[in-house]
């Protein structure tokens, strides 16, 4: 079978990286195959699962490297090296400037905790969106898997679950429901749904 090359974006420890890992080892992730994890953050967690998991792993500090342009022309000379057809977002926290996001047209997906439109945008990242929706009062949240495009979180939507709130719920507690019974699921749904309309385009 034809798999698509997949590069996992991560900042942190990675939670969502080892559910496509797991997916992949599982068989729900069949036409996909992680190839590279791009981390934007050397001391992250995420960098560790992916050598356990015997995945490829680089990490590149913007601050480091002086500019965004030359963060993401490193991120791409690397991506290019390894062939990577699908970029998953999986908590990555940088922001991807249009210049980049338009040379992979509906190749970029990304999850975010919420419902979009609710609770999205520069302003929302992280604990954040939980505490929003908690101000607010909604009883119903979940995440949301999108195409990146220029607009942060504007991208079009693939897949949304839904997770109750809970009246005793704390961000953290909310954040850690989202994940388990939203993101950890249709993060790599989406991945294998995007992984085989690539491959199959390849072998038409």
């Amino acid at each position: 079978m034809v798999k698509t090359k997949i590069a996992v974006f991560i900042s942190g420890g990675g939670t969502n990286l080892q559910a496509l890992i797991d997916a992949e080892k599982a068989g729900k992730l069949s036409h996909g195959q992680i190839d590279l994890v791009v981390s934007s953050n050397h001391e992250a967690y995420g960098l560790t699962r992916a050598k356990q998991a015997g995945i490829d792993a680089v990490s590149f500090s913007k601050r480091q490297l002086g500019s965004q342009e030359a963060f993401e022309k490193a991120i791409k000379e690397k991506l290019d090296e390894y062939g990577i057809e699908l970029i998953v977002l999986a908590g990555f926290l940088s922001i991807l400037s249009e210049n980049f996001v338009k040379q992979y047209p509906d190749r970029i997906i990304n999850v975010h905790p919420s419902l979009i439109p609710s609770f999205c945008g520069k302003e929302f990242y992280g604990l954040r969106v939980h505490e929003a929706a908690l101000e607010k009062g909604v009883k119903v949240t979940g995440a949301t898997v999108h195409f990146v495009n220029e607009i942060p979180d504007g991208g079009r939507i693939i897949f949304q679950k839904p997770v109750m709130v809970m009246e005793e719920d704390t961000a953290e507690t909310l954040q850690k429901r989202v994940m388990q019974e939203a993101e950890w699921i249709l993060l790599p749904e989406a991945a294998e749904k995007i992984s085989r309309q690539i491959a199959e385009a390849k072998e038409a």
